[in-house]
């Protein structure tokens, strides 16, 4: 049974097929937004800073 593909995943692949230079630009376009090396640190260090959020954000009461 063959697996379903989109029409713009069939797209895609032919037009990376006919302009494979495009490969390099989209590796650096997703660097860019994307691919971020983590720090474990100030990932912990945000994580104890974080305040907790009320049930109900408009009720003054709480």
């Amino acid at each position: 049974m063959a697996m379903y593909e989109s029409e713009h995943t069939k797209f895609m692949r032919e037009w990376l097929a006919r302009n494979p230079q495009e490969l390099e630009e989209q590796k650096k376009g997703r660097a860019l937004w994307w691919d971020k090396p983590q720090d474990l640190e100030e990932s912990a260090r945000k994580a104890e800073a974080r305040v907790p959020v009320k049930p109900y954000y408009y009720d003054a009461n709480h």
